[in-house]
């Protein structure tokens, strides 16, 4: 019997399993585990069920048209070739493509890229930013052959004639054409030659219609200084971007009517305030009018000597309040004055002086101390009706009681 080496073993295992067809195109049903992509772009991970486990990889040649994130714990349907890896002599299923198993990749990959966006406040309310009301130029984002252009533009001409539309011509599905739609949206706002962004197309598939659920589309519309209308599919049609916009429309042709006011709508609008700023006018003339009837008819205007003569009385009635009470101060200022001068006049000296009693003066000074004199001083002596001089031959001191 043969001895081989370990290599020609798992070399001749490798050729029965790459000659069997089965093995060449198969799908495996299984949960993700262990995922993890490396920096190259190679993606390792092990499908199992309940019993078993077989380990995996997708190259980055085949991960990069992955659309979605695959996660631990999601079932999936993997498609490839099993072979065995010479090196380490194990088998491994070397995937192709990878779908979550219920539901599209392109659904998962919009929940999932959905998820991720609102938790950064892509989509909130706050961010959203009022369209003009009345824009002078609108930019459209959009593929010059499709019908969608052509709908924006009549709709927009016949509601507001003046507006101008300016086209950034795109590719709205297909490889490259996300980057197409997000260096236009940035190239109107570098320039800022509008003021409006359509962004949009015709209705479709959600494959049709992904590049606007593409994150750079999403991010460049969230990130536009110009209010961007999102027009994309049908009314039952639903994106990325649409979330991401100031305002969705409906259809195309939505987008132009909310872009521009309706000229027929704002001339009605017109002319009905001024029939009613007309019919304002008429009311408050005539109530002036009546107003003005009233006052001509009133008494004070057909007799108005009725009215000086009420207002004569008045003023005669209010003078002789102001009289009577201008005696009764005087009065009680005089009365008071009088008081006053009872009182000064008992403290008058020459009142004590009508009594009987006399003032002595030492050099205009009154005397009212016996310290005050010295033998030989000269004194006035004031009586009630005269002075007379007088001489201090002693001087005494206090009497002793």
């Amino acid at each position: 019997m043969a001895i081989h080496s370990v290599s020609e073993i798992n070399q001749y295992i490798k050729g029965l399993l790459d000659r069997e067809p089965i093995m060449q195109s198969i799908m495996i049903r299984g949960e993700v585990s262990n995922f993890k992509r490396y920096p190259s772009g190679h993606c390792y991970f092990t499908l199992k069920d309940a019993q078993s486990a077989l380990k995996c990889v997708m190259f980055r040649s085949r991960a990069q048209y992955l659309r979605f994130n695959p996660t631990n714990g999601l079932k999936v349907v993997a498609s490839g070739n099993i072979s065995v890896y010479e090196r380490d002599g194990v088998y491994q299923l070397y995937a192709d493509s990878l779908a979550p198993e219920g539901t599209g990749d392109l659904a998962l990959a919009f929940e999932q890229l959905k998820a991720k966006l609102t938790a950064e406040g892509l989509f909130d309310a706050s961010y959203k930013q009022q369209l003009p009301k009345f824009p002078k130029r609108i930019g459209v984002v959009t593929s010059s052959a499709g019908a969608v252009l052509r709908d924006i533009y009549h709709v927009s001409k016949r509601r507001w004639p003046s507006v101008q539309l300016v086209l950034y011509p795109v590719q709205v599905q297909g490889e490259g054409s996300a980057q197409q739609i997000a260096e236009a949206v940035r190239f109107f706002n570098a320039r800022e030659l509008v003021d409006v962004l359509i962004v949009g197309r015709g209705g479709g598939s959600i494959e049709d219609l992904w590049s606007f659920n593409e994150e750079i589309v999403v991010r460049s519309i969230f990130e536009s200084k110009i209010p961007v209308i999102s027009a994309v599919g049908h009314e039952t049609d639903f994106t990325l971007a649409d979330f991401a916009a100031d305002v969705r429309a409906a259809t195309p042709s939505q987008a132009a009517e909310l872009a521009v006011p309706d000229r027929a709508e704002l001339e009605r609008y017109v002319t009905g305030l001024m029939a009613r700023v007309q019919q304002q006018t008429h009311k408050t003339i005539e109530n002036k009018r009546l107003r003005l009837m009233a006052c001509l008819q009133s008494r004070v205007m057909v007799h108005p000597q009725t009215l000086l003569a009420e207002r004569r009385q008045r003023l005669d009635h209010v003078l002789g309040q102001l009289q009577q009470i201008g005696r009764q101060q005087l009065q009680e200022r005089q009365h008071r004055l009088e008081l006053a001068i009872g009182k000064l006049s008992l403290l008058n000296p020459a009142h004590v002086l009508q009594r009987g009693y006399a003032m002595a003066e030492k050099q205009g000074k009154v005397v009212t101390s016996a310290g005050m004199l010295r033998a030989g001083d000269q004194l006035d002596l004031i009586l009630k009706d005269g002075r007379c001089l007088i001489q201090v031959l002693e001087q005494a001191g206090k009497e002793d009681h």
